[in-house]
């Protein structure tokens, strides 16, 4: 990259070019350079964008005239969003640019979320936006490292309110991209899915021991986000294996939580072709905003609330088999090696005995479903142990050793630490 940040500002130049002229003012005083890409549809800007509309048009292998012909503002803007997000990643597969700044109602923040998700994980991305932080947004449309600003008081026109949130977008991509570390993958990396230490805590033996061995471990915290950024790095290929291990994202989505990594979940590994061992952290529980009324459904139900934030209640026998089939429905469907650990004395540490979520026949239940349903070519070790027990981590290290012995698992760099 030259010293000047190369930035590339996105919207509709017909009707916001008064803000995206003062992101460029914002970003060049911040020490960059912006590319403007104009995304609208109908009308013409007064001023001359970087990227046209016939550009992002074409780059869709269609025409501007195309598009409107259409006749239906949806899908308008979805062949549109298609053009942008491939003349981004051209433009940056080019080196033309080094970050990404979008801004929009609705219609724009649907748009930048493809273009977002079009760019590698380490481009700085940031995304101005009416609806940021909406329950509109599911959360498999964000790309892993995708960063939003309310939009407050933008919706027609400048003022006081709406430059605030427009300076601090533009002061924040210049600064991210000055002295952002992109991902250097000089190791192969071992993606692990947990929860908290107070929850799960495998990761507290396995992180040390894989790093040992020359891997860079990355933990992911399957709290939605957390579970949609592995799904996203997996489906680029990123990881050399995974420890899947934490599966309450998946339990989430099964009973219309809102705390979703979306419905892709447990899927990317296996279409990507990289090896999973899997076991099935804290499927007991469904996971609720703590704030908001519980559910009539859930009234007779055991319940945690974790933080004024975070709530579970337990699965019951039903939702727990039905768990076990949906984790072998998906897993058999994988193009490479998938070996299941399954603890039978317990899955998170509140279902321990004398905790609060302890229910060992619901937890039967989801033992019994999962031995039953599990189909070759899915290797099952049922392990007389908890998740959170020593041995479980062991035995899990047992199983990645022997697919590195057996090549697998690409082997770790030697000397990693040094």
């Amino acid at each position: 990259m030259s010293d000047t940040p190369v930035i590339l500002v996105i919207g509709t130049a017909d009707t916001k070019s008064d803000e995206l002229l003062y992101l460029k003012d914002r970003i060049e005083t911040g020490g960059g350079r912006a590319h403007i890409m104009d995304v609208g549809v109908l009308g013409d800007p007064d001023f001359k964008p970087q990227s046209t509309k016939h550009d992002v048009a074409a780059a869709a292998k269609t025409s501007n005239e195309a598009i409107i012909a259409l006749g239906d503002e949806n899908q308008a803007m979805t062949k549109t969003a298609e053009g942008a997000s491939l003349l981004a990643r051209q433009l940056y597969d080019d080196g033309k640019i080094h970050g990404v700044l979008a801004l929009g109602g609705t219609m724009g923040t649907d748009l930048a979320l493809d273009v977002c998700q079009a760019l590698p994980l380490g481009v700085p991305k940031y995304v101005v936006s009416t609806i940021a932080f909406s329950p509109l947004i599911p959360a498999e449309r964000l790309a892993a490292d995708t960063q939003m600003i309310l939009w407050a008081g933008g919706l027609y026109g400048l003022n006081a309110i709406c430059k605030s949130s427009l300076s601090q977008a533009a002061g924040a991509v210049v600064g991210a991209v000055r002295t952002a570390e992109p991902p250097l993958r000089d190791r192969p990396l071992v993606g692990i899915t947990s929860l908290g230490k107070s929850c799960l805590k495998y990761m507290v033996f396995l992180k040390p021991a894989l790093e040992k061995r020359g891997y860079e471990v990355a933990v992911f915290h399957t709290t939605g986000m957390g579970g949609r950024a592995f799904e996203s790095l997996a489906a680029e290929g990123a990881f050399a294996a995974v420890m899947d291990f934490s599966l309450q994202e998946l339990s989430n989505d099964l009973n219309g939580s809102i705390v979703t990594a979306g419905a892709d979940r447990l899927e990317n590994c296996g279409r990507a072709g990289i090896p999973q061992i899997v076991a099935p952290g804290a499927v007991d529980l469904i996971d609720l905003a703590t704030a908001a009324p519980l559910p009539e459904k859930y009234q007779d139900r055991e319940y945690h609330a974790h933080n004024r934030l975070i709530a579970s209640v337990t699965v019951s026998p039903d939702e727990r088999r039905r768990t076990a089939r949906a984790i072998c429905e998906k897993l058999k469907a994988a193009t490479a090696p998938v070996h299941i650990l399954l603890p039978t004395q317990g899955i998170e540490e509140w279902d321990r005995s004398g905790e609060v979520l302890y229910d060992p026949v619901g937890h039967a239940a989801f033992v019994d479903e999962l031995q039953q349903a599990v189909e070759q070519p899915v290797e099952l070790t049922s392990l007389a142990c908890h998740i959170n027990d020593r041995v479980f981590a062991t035995e899990a290290l047992k199983v990645f050793d022997s697919w590195v012995a057996d090549g697998i698992i690409v082997a770790g760099v030697a000397d990693a630490s040094t």
